[in-house]
């Protein structure tokens, strides 16, 4: 996911891979098509419930199978991708049936990955985040359909009927009518969560509870009102209330506790073909839906929960009708593509599906473009999940390695070439993000700029604060943020518009500046174009 701007980002890649994972299920070349029910007649009874899930047709015979090949579909996915490292585990009936680190931490150092090696966990950490939230819940504090602002009364969006009224499930559905990734570009300017989460309200909103859109801040709002209604903080609350009773004692959601643990996978990225180690990814601001960290060991105790109904090693933990609620479909987040497809749902923190057999499938991915990938998918009717956690920016991996296992434990081999199919998903969205105007090659008869005095200034902008402008040695610079923190240079393009190299988690490239003069002529305005995807992009010189 956590979490790009636009159709990128941690949140566009893990909502559209566990989606996408979950319709290709059963192979071939039908996968994504579903079963075609029998039409009822109108004077036929109907149900009064839905009907439970088909009984198991996996055996431990083949999911055994599956489990004894997997050593070889983790080594084949990390030789075809070059990511550094990477974390498995596999939960079947109650145990941990398969549990092994393979790689490196850091690439060019000797420190290998194992079962125990943290890794930052993206937006897997949202199903976490719910599951946290389901065991509050279950205790009566709050809630799933609780008003944010009965618990947290700083709230607030645009529209103050959907103030009062967004709820708890509401932010963790992402169907508040917030924008897709809202909030988002301000952490990549240096912007801290309060600041964020007061300017949520800025953000232009879409039809309340008909639309979905991935939310890190909005999720994020959401969770830290239920930590303030127990009075502390969120990485406190999900310590005491999930980590400790699974045992899960390197789970963190403190970004300060990853960065300082001696067994710590660090991030990848791509550079001209090779992997890297590259910038450190802080997601403090946004740490229900960003920010755990965790190991292969401990999310297979957590897997165990999930697969269990709430209950680990024979002792309630979470409530079952809370924890079960966050396994219902909530909101369509894939409408089918076909007259005989199926659509995709998110619950609350997982994307929930329907695999060809009717089973329920709950699973998620986590993306950071500076880093990271992981990704867990859940057979509940089965008992079976499998997790895995990678080193490396997300090109498929993790989603990969869950696949292919699930896939020979239906079919006995894998039905569809997933590191193949997967990769060119991943290139797509790589190229999704980007700017339609190539800023490289400005045109052959472009217009001169002003001289750089008429473009010197300060542009101020509610909710990306101000923007300066200034002229150094090397030319224009654009300053953004928290006391201008990020620095930008400019590079002209043609007339009054220049270009950026865009950074942060939401990078896209070379993005465009657009000047703007007023009726005298003087220039009055500037656009920043990646930060106009709501509109909000525009600054007014003071």
């Amino acid at each position: 996911m956590t979490g790009r701007s636009g159709t990128r980002g941690p949140v566009a890649v893990a909502g559209v891979m566990a989606l996408l994972l979950s319709a290709c299920a059963g192979g071939g070349t039908t996968a994504g098509l579903s079963r075609v029910a029998p039409v009822t007649s109108p004077g036929a009874s109907l149900p009064a419930e839905p009907p439970a899930q088909p009984p198991p047709s996996l055996t431990r015979a083949r999911v055994d199978a599956a489990v004894a090949r997997l050593d070889g579909v983790v080594r084949d996915t990390l030789a075809r991708t070059g990511v550094p490292g990477m974390s498995v585990a596999v939960v079947y009936r109650d145990r941990v049936a398969y549990l092994k680190g393979f790689g490196v931490r850091r690439v060019g150092s000797p420190g290998v990955v194992g079962p125990d090696t943290l890794f930052q966990l993206a937006s897997l950490s949202k199903p976490l985040a719910a599951t946290v939230v389901a065991a509050v819940a279950g205790q009566g504090t709050v809630s799933w359909d609780d008003p944010v602002v009965e618990h947290d009364p700083r709230f607030a969006l645009a529209d103050p009927w959907v103030t009062r009224h967004a709820t708890l499930a509401d932010l963790f559905a992402h169907r508040s009518g917030l924008p897709d990734h809202a909030g988002d570009l301000l952490e990549d300017l240096g912007y801290r969560r309060g600041y964020i989460l007061r300017h949520l309200r800025d953000e232009p909103l879409a039809p309340f509870r008909a639309t979905y859109a991935y939310t890190n801040f909005g999720f994020t709002a959401a969770a830290v009102a239920v930590a303030r209604a127990r009075g502390t903080t969120w990485a406190d609350l999900s310590a005491r209330t999930l980590y400790e009773p699974l045992g899960m004692t390197a789970t963190t959601s403190r970004f300060a506790a990853y960065e300082r643990a001696p067994d710590r996978a660090v991030t990848h990225v791509r550079v001209d073909g090779r992997w890297e180690a590259g910038p450190v990814r802080d997601p403090q601001a946004q740490s229900p839906a960003g920010g755990a960290a965790s190991t292969a060991r401990d999310l297979a105790a957590w897997m165990r929960l999930q697969l269990g109904g709430g209950t680990f090693k024979g002792r309630r933990v979470v409530g079952q009708a809370q924890l079960g609620r966050t396994h219902l479909p909530h909101i369509v987040s894939a409408p089918p593509r076909a007259p005989n497809g199926r659509a995709g749902f998110y619950g609350l923190g997982w994307n929930v599906d329907y695999d060809e057999l009717g089973r329920l499938r709950l699973g998620h991915s986590g993306a950071f473009e500076l880093g990271a990938a992981t990704a867990v998918t859940l057979l509940p009717s089965e008992r079976l999940g499998i997790v895995a956690l990678t080193n490396g920016r997300p090109v498929g991996a993790p989603e990969t390695v869950a696949a292919t296992f699930l896939d020979i434990a239906q079919h006995g081999r894998p039905t569809v070439d997933w590191p193949a199919f997967l990769g060119k998903v991943f290139a797509g969205l790589e190229e999704a993000g980007r700017s339609r105007t190539d800023y490289t090659r400005p045109p052959a008869d472009a217009a001169p700029a002003r001289p750089a005095a008429a473009y010197v200034g300060t542009y101020g902008n509610d909710y990306y604060g101000p923007l300066t402008v200034m002229r150094e040695s090397g030319g224009l610079v654009m300053r953004l943020g928290p006391q201008g923190v990020r620095r930008f240079p400019l590079r002209h393009y043609t007339g009054d518009t220049f270009a950026y190299e865009t950074g942060g988690e939401n990078a896209s490239g070379l993005s465009g500046v657009r000047f703007t003069a007023g009726p005298g002529g003087a220039i009055t305005q500037v656009t920043v174009e990646s930060l106009d995807r709501d509109g909000l992009g525009a600054f007014t010189r003071r």
